[in-house]
């Protein structure tokens, strides 16, 4: 079997060379970093993130002005213009839609299929693996805590181990903590089609995160890359894997302020919660394109330490491809022996 077979499903799957995808980072997998992915032979997606429909249909006809290859777009579903996004994908002929940020519902699943398009949702359990299925999406994808922004509780190679024995009905994708093609070929052996790559990308030239976020990305390493801390059950706070600068120590320093605030009987509940929401409100834009690296978001996955230097995003896919070829044939030959 060569490697070509191995990931075969997933590349007839995404219409690509290599069954590898990029993670849709907000602000960042944008026109330029997409296309270059897809015209890598890989997978570019867009991040939708907070665009309206207008933006987003500039967004994806600017993609389609650079890349001739498959790309496809990420959906937050709990975005107030859901349905309205899907029209415009739609309409754009996008073939790919992966819905993401919570379990979504029967009608955009339906909605996107009826359109043409094929649907990728994110599960954290096989219990909601299944469940999707059921409802009709074409294809799985698995993300362990080790991604980075909003992250489960889960390792991915826990995630892995549970979902991919028991999933062969859809494609399944595992992403998070990725960083070299030796990886890969694991995952591609326990049954992957395929591997999402996020946090390897941001570092490429194509990106346009500003230089300073890419700086803090080559400077750090893995542990510098840790979740968010809830302080208090009572106030729940969806973890985000980012790299420690001020601004993660400013966050507790606010949730200790709004909780004392509810304690004291000086704020409403829903008041504080909303608080504690709200802190992060555009602090990925100021980190990402403002280079705004002390109060911004640094999000980034464990394999942030794996990001050593700026170079094209056809250079990173191929160097991945040769790890995966090399590690894949080693295994070849030290089976045959």
């Amino acid at each position: 079997m060569a490697l070509d077979e191995l990931w075969e499903r997933g590349c007839q799957f995404l219409g690509t060379q290599y069954a590898i995808l990029g993670g849709a980072m907000t602000w960042v997998s944008e026109r330029n970093l997409v296309s270059a992915l897809s015209n890598a032979g890989a997978f570019g997606v867009i991040a939708c993130g907070s665009m309206d429909p207008e933006l987003l249909d500039a967004e994806i006809a600017a993609t389609a002005e650079m890349t001739a290859k498959p790309f496809g777009v990420n959906l937050i579903t709990m975005h107030p213009e859901l349905e309205q996004l899907i029209d415009v994908c739609i309409a754009r002929n996008v073939q790919h839609i992966i819905l993401a940020g919570g379990f979504p519902g029967a009608s955009a699943i339906k909605q996107s299929k009826s359109g043409g398009a094929k649907v990728l949702c994110f599960a954290p359990t096989l219990g909601l693996a299944k469940r999707l299925i059921k409802q009709g999406v074409d294809a799985i994808v698995i993300e362990g805590a080790e991604a980075g922004g909003h992250i489960g509780p889960v390792s991915t190679s826990v995630l892995a181990q549970e979902v991919l024995p028991h999933i062969d009905e859809v494609p399944v994708f595992i992403a998070g903590g990725i960083g070299r093609g030796e990886a890969i070929v694991s995952y591609l052996e326990m049954g992957a089609s395929g591997c999402q790559l996020g946090t390897l990308f941001v570092c490429a030239k194509e990106s346009v995160a500003h230089e300073k976020f890419k700086k803090a990305f080559i400077r750090a390493s893995a542990r510098d890359a840790v979740p968010t801390v809830q302080l208090d059950t009572r106030f729940p706070v969806i973890p985000v894997r980012a790299l420690q600068n001020n601004a993660t120590k400013d966050f507790l320093s606010i949730q200790r302020d709004v909780i004392a605030a509810v304690r004291c009987g000086e704020m409403e509940h829903d008041a504080a919660q909303l608080e504690i929401e709200h802190y992060w409100a555009g602090a990925l834009r100021r980190a990402v394109i403002d280079g705004d690296v002390e109060s911004g978001s640094l999000m980034a996955g464990q394999s942030v330490g794996m990001v050593k230097e700026i170079k094209p995003v056809v250079d990173i896919v191929e160097h991945l491809v040769a790890e995966a070829l090399k590690t894949f044939s080693e295994r070849q030959r030290n089976r045959i022996l």
